[in-house]
């Protein structure tokens, strides 16, 4: 993974490509190295360099991880924060993404949005709200539906759910499949014998999902 700025990373594949992803990390501890931060890079520079799809990577905030991981980055998961950091993040993200874009000399024509557990739940809500335009959204060990929302106005858009078979996260995550498939929402559901967090098999199955849908 390269730095953009202090805040952002990103990788790109060997050939030039058109499709971009924005993924919301997990809950991550400070400092320069962690367990979470080197899965999370492995797995995004192998999904990207193999699928042949580019990444941006922003980091979260400060104090919205639970109060048991005291100064950790995490996203807005609560109504509360969710309304409080929501059109802050949004600017922000358009921002690093004309900056990459920038950077490569072309602008992406498909934009994803993916998040692994913390970031998964903040994906859900932007995508259930509208409040990030997107050609697919993907809800990794995390995710959950939410009773307000504005989806009967939104148009459907390809939505990939992943867990693991025993995480704690999995009946929220199914029941936002399920209740996605019933608003009408091109919907694929994966389930895999995997610890909670981020896999390539999730990014490589959502991919996927969002280039059959997009034809």
């Amino acid at each position: 993974m390269t730095a953009l700025d202090e805040e952002t990373c990103y990788v790109l594949p060997e050939a030039r490509t058109d499709e971009l992803l924005l993924y919301l990390h997990g809950t991550i501890p400070p400092g320069k190295t962690s367990p979470q931060k080197k899965n999370l890079g492995t797995v995004l520079a192998n999904a990207a360099q193999r699928g042949g799809f580019a990444v941006l990577l922003p980091r979260g905030r400060r104090g919205l991880a639970p109060a048991s991981q005291k100064g950790w980055w995490g996203w807005p998961t609560s109504a509360l924060q969710y309304e409080c950091w929501t059109p802050e993040m949004v600017e922000e993200f358009a921002s690093k993404r004309h900056k990459l874009e920038a950077l490569i000399g072309a602008p992406f024509s498909r934009f994803y949005v993916a998040g692994s557990s913390s970031g998964a739940y903040f994906v859900s809500a932007l995508a259930l709200n509208g409040a990030l335009e997107a050609q697919g959204y993907a809800a990794i060990s995390g995710g959950a539906w939410l009773e307000r929302n504005r989806i009967a106005e939104l148009s459907p858009k390809p939505f990939y759910v992943g867990y693991g078979q025993h995480d704690t996260v999995a009946a929220s995550a199914r029941r936002l499949g399920e209740r996605l498939r019933d608003a009408g929402w091109p919907v694929r559901v994966e389930v895999h014998p995997l610890p909670h967090g981020a896999r390539e098999i999730y990014l490589d199955e959502a991919i996927a999902h969002f280039r059959d849908r997009s034809h």
